[in-house]
């Protein structure tokens, strides 16, 4: 068992805190830990601010990138967790809406959402990680 601790381009370096990725490579496959991952740019530079669909389109765009840096693709995800801050049900149509552009097929990660008071800074209002399965 191999471990690797990726902070890619194009996600904001987090390492003083975590790493964005983490592969766990065996011989017959490689298991992805995704972070958390929020509506901002490389800078850390809020996207969307107020606007939950386009705070979660970036969440899942950023998801993308992380998922691309480990030699991974959305169809690899089996596991995801989604955290939205302050959930009401009416919360559950910009968030699938985002879901579905990145996860558009019918064989769906494992999924938890769960609503939460708050998110690691002010200003989020989502939160996507996720673990993939890559085979070798």
């Amino acid at each position: 068992m191999n471990k690797e601790f990726i902070n890619p381009p194009g996600l904001p370096n987090w390492e003083q805190t975590f790493s964005q990725i983490v592969i766990v490579s065996h011989d017959w496959a490689s298991t992805v830990y995704i972070s958390g991952q929020v509506s901002v740019d490389e800078n850390q530079n809020l996207i969307g601010e107020g606007d939950l669909k386009a705070q979660a389109l970036r969440a899942f765009h950023n998801l993308d990138i992380a998922l691309t840096a480990a030699a991974a693709k959305m169809t690899d995800v089996v596991k995801l967790n989604i955290y939205v801050k302050s959930y009401e049900p009416e919360n559950a149509v910009p968030v699938g809406e985002a879901l579905r552009k990145y996860f558009p097929g019918t064989d769906l990660p494992a999924s938890t959402w769960l609503g939460v008071q708050s998110l690691a800074k002010e200003g989020f209002l989502i939160e996507v990680d996720a673990i993939a399965v890559v085979a070798k």
